[in-house]
């Protein structure tokens, strides 16, 4: 035994665990993207062979995934603001209503059944794949941001969402900011600032919310937090994200964006044929 734990069983999670930061690493240095769209179907099948039940797997899975993103998030942030591409004026209207709703899709982790988070899983990647396969960077709303009650609203819809589907926010800001005719610069800027507090705000939520399901989950969980799995997969991911790069870099970038793309399409699928 081991901290109360068999040792087999702890063995086994933490070389799966390694393995999925190995697979993490590869793809998110492949596709540019280490956030939740790569963490969270890696896990999923970490924790399906660990044989987590199904009722309790998506939000185990969406709360280690904000948790290993987190300082990524706090580091990227960090560096935008040292090189001046934060929006403050942006950045106090998303806030609030970003961290609202973290706080509200963390409630609805304590009670809602793994299909909700399923389904919401399979949107956002549907939405991210259709960009990345037909549209580029042609779709375009306005050449200027909405006003402040509009930003505020999407704020909150960022942080909702991003809580339900254990990602930073980055994907869905961005699209939101890109569509307003924001350079990626600043998009990427402000949205590394927004996905620190949905990151914290959103793993201690879903911490707390996994609480009363402990018994239902791996060794070292931390309600709907995999402590090795935080501990060990973001260390490993950001050593093979070099190997990712540099498969990334013989390829065009068009050709990356649709790779990128099917890759989302089949997680989507793979996550549809589950609620079949």
């Amino acid at each position: 035994m081991l901290l109360g734990y068999p040792v087999d069983q702890i063995v086994w999670l933490v070389l799966l665990i390694l393995l999925g930061g190995v697979v993490t690493g590869v793809l998110a240095g492949l596709f540019g993207i280490g956030g939740g769209g790569i963490i969270v179907p890696v896990l999923y099948e970490v924790f399906g062979v660990l044989h987590v039940t199904d009722d309790l797997r998506m939000q185990l899975c969406i709360g280690t995934s904000l948790a290993i993103i987190a300082p990524t998030s706090l580091r990227a942030y960090l560096a935008h603001k040292k090189k001046g591409a934060v929006i403050p004026s942006v950045m106090r209207t998303w806030l609030a209503p970003a961290v609202i709703g973290v706080v509200v899709g963390s409630a609805i982790a304590s009670f809602a059944p793994s299909q909700v988070f399923k389904i919401c899983f399979v949107v956002f990647t549907a939405f991210i794949s259709a960009k990345m396969l037909f549209a580029g960077d042609r779709w375009n709303i306005s050449a200027e941001l909405p006003g402040r009650a509009l930003l505020a609203v999407y704020g909150f819809v960022t942080g909702l969402f991003s809580s339900l589907v254990g990602v930073s926010g980055g994907a869905l800001s961005n699209a939101v900011l890109t569509l307003y005719g924001l350079p990626m610069q600043r998009a990427v800027a402000i949205s590394a600032g927004i996905g620190v507090p949905i990151t914290i705000v959103g793993a201690t939520g879903y911490a707390i919310a996994g609480w009363p399901h402990i018994a239902q989950l791996p060794p070292l969980s931390l309600g709907f937090v995999s402590v090795i799995g935080f501990v060990l997969m973001a260390p490993v991911s950001s050593y093979t994200t070099g190997y990712g790069v540099r498969l990334a870099h013989w390829l065009p970038r068009r050709q990356l964006e649709i790779g990128f793309g099917i890759f989302l399409l089949l997680v989507s699928v793979r996550f549809l044929a589950t609620l079949v």
